[in-house]
């Protein structure tokens, strides 16, 4: 048999596999991620699964997509297949673990709990794999702060989390220690820590974004956190940190503190531009009642 009928007929034999993914477009597809194209990079990325459906990190990269656009039933199933695929990534245990906390924020009393543990327990697995990473502290620090201790919550969790972030980076460590304050309504001492922040850091959106929220539900330097919220619309924010849109809507917040119904109205209405799912902004909107109450 000459050697090209050979290698033919041994590959009727051997099952055929999709090729893997491209270097470069992966590259591509990741730029596109990177750069907040996502209706671009959404395309991207179901093109290489299509061509590499055990791609852990295209499905990565899917789920990302899907809790961008608020689609949290596609984001748990494209990051629990990432997490199959590849079971000691602690990135993709992360986002697995915020795709649980989202559903079990609109989850309803049933499933709220286990969808509540399953959140937590991507997150501890994520910190097990990579104890240094600071976003994955901060997200137990929110849980461990907010969370009841029937759902393994508890005050003194969220303190060690804290405790863990200051010691490896101590400017992020004044925003934890920040949150903990504005949760047990000690606003004096959440503004001075995130003063402590922005002193090295004046464009650190996550410390900007708390003096807007300190504002928004202290009633206390309203224009401070009017400006540090709008700065915050000019960065990029960080994976896992509040939106824009969630920006936009403390934005209404304080402008109603401030007497300023249209402008809060404004607001509210740009927050669900950038996400019509958005569920504190139209809450707010509805609040709000019509733009000629009144008038």
């Amino acid at each position: 048999m000459k050697p090209s009928l050979l290698l033919s007929f041994l590959s009727l034999l051997v099952p055929a596999v999709a090729p893997a993914a491209e270097p470069a477009d992966f590259a591509a597809a990741r730029a596109l991620f990177e750069a907040n194209r996502p209706l671009e990079a959404r395309r991207a990325f179901e093109a290489l699964a299509a061509a590499e459906p055990s791609s852990a990190d295209v499905h990565y990269y899917l789920g990302r997509l899907a809790l961008g656009r608020d689609e949290v039933d596609t984001a748990v199933r494209e990051l629990e297949r990432a997490e199959a695929l590849d079971p000691v990534s602690a990135r993709i245990h992360q986002s697995l673990g915020d795709a649980y906390g989202y559903s079990a924020m609109r989850a309803g009393i049933m499933s709220k709990f286990s969808l509540a543990t399953k959140c937590l327990a991507e997150f501890q697995r994520a910190s097990e794999l990579d104890p240094g990473n600071l976003d994955t502290h901060a997200r137990l620090l929110e849980y461990y702060s907010r969370a009841p201790w029937i759902a393994g919550g508890g005050d003194d969790k969220a303190r060690a989390e804290a405790a863990k972030i200051e010691a490896l980076d101590p400017r992020r460590g004044h925003e934890a220690y920040a949150a903990l304050y504005l949760a047990d309504g000690e606003y004096d001492l959440a503004l001075a820590e995130l003063d402590g922040a922005l002193k090295t850091a004046p464009d650190d959106y996550v410390a900007l974004y708390q003096v807007g929220q300190l504002a928004a539900v202290s009633g206390q330097h309203l224009d401070r956190g009017l400006a540090s919220l709008r700065h915050c619309l000019k960065i990029k924010a960080p994976q896992g940190a509040p939106s824009h849109s969630a920006a936009q809507w403390r934005l209404g917040n304080i402008l109603e503190k401030k007497g300023d119904p249209a402008g809060a109205r404004v607001a509210y209405e740009a927050a669900l531009k950038l996400n019509p799912k958005y569920k504190p902004a139209s809450d707010a909107l509805t609040k709000l009642g019509p733009a000629n109450a009144g008038g």
